[in-house]
Parts: structure tokens; C-alpha cells; sequence
């Protein structure tokens, strides 16, 4: 299954929709130009120049989605990606701090300017700033996943 295909399946472009949703209804402000049905807006945010992650609400969540700039940095390919648990984007030293960080994003709904550094699928560590991280809701309001995105980061 192509990369297209797999961020265009029915499940993913309503997951989309509540990631979009989420991120405008927290931060004030929509993470992309929404324009078109559910399937153009979930293109627009697989090829948006900026990192978009995110992952469930599991008790090791593992990611769901990253558009394709995540891909890239990470070094994954889709299937690869979506069975990762999200911890080990940070190293072992990184990871009690990312958890803090996402437990207060969960408490409070969403964090903005996080800073971190990350580890790509090969090892490459990279320095992301400027993050904002948001509980990602359903329709009804309960908390399905976390999403993040950062358009600032440097290689280390």
C-alpha cells in the first residue's frame, strides 16, 4: 500500500479532521488552510512544509500519523512509523522528560513552545523548537491522542 493511499484510507482522513479540529479549538488559530472535503484537507496536512505527528492514547502509545516532512526527519517510511511507539522518538536520557511534557499538555489541553531533542528511526539526533502539542479530541470531546507540531529543528 502506497504512502498516499494509507494517509487517504476513510479512518485516517476522520482522524485528520479531529486532529485539525483539536489543534484550532486549543490554540486559537487552525494548523493549516482548510479548504475542500476531509480528503483535500488531509492532503494539504500530509504535504504542509512542517512537522505533524501524533499518537493514541494507549498505555505506550504508539504513533498514528506524521506527514510526510515527519517521515523525512525520522527517516521511516509509513508502516514503519505508525508501529512505533512515540517514546522511542527521544532517547532512554530524553524520555522521563517527554513524558512530563506530554502529561502536562494532557492536563492542560495543549503546550506551546516545547523543546526537545528527538532521535530519528537511524540515529540521527535532531534539536526541535517551538513545538505546540495538543490533546486531540473526538467529536463528542473526549481525548483520543496527542498531536505536535514544529516547523523549527537543527541536527546535533
Amino acid at each position: 500500500m502506497s504512502i498516499q493511499t494509507e494517509w487517504s484510507e476513510p479512518q485516517m482522513l476522520q482522524w485528520c479532521q479531529c486532529l485539525l479540529d483539536s489543534y484550532a479549538y486549543w490554540v486559537g488559530r487552525e494548523l493549516i488552510t482548510r479548504e475542500g472535503a476531509a480528503y483535500d484537507q488531509a492532503a494539504h496536512l500530509f504535504g504542509c512544509p512542517f512537522v505533524v505527528v501524533s499518537h493514541g492514547m494507549q498505555a505506550d502509545p504508539v504513533l498514528n500519523y506524521g506527514n510526510q516532512v515527519a517521515l523525512n526527519l525520522w527517516e521511516m517510511n509509513w508502516h514503519q512509523f505508525t508501529q512505533t511507539p512515540s517514546r522511542l522518538t527521544a532517547e532512554p536520557v530524553n524520555r522521563h522528560e517527554r513524558a512530563m511534557m506530554l502529561q502536562q499538555a494532557k492536563t492542560q489541553g495543549y503546550i506551546a513552545d516545547y523543546r526537545g531533542i528527538r532521535i530519528s528511526h537511524t540515529g540521527r539526533r535532531f534539536f526541535v523548537d517551538q513545538a505546540v502539542i495538543w490533546n486531540i479530541l473526538n467529536p463528542d470531546g473526549d481525548t483520543i491522542g496527542q498531536g505536535a507540531t514544529f516547523s523549527a529543528w537543527r541536527f546535533l
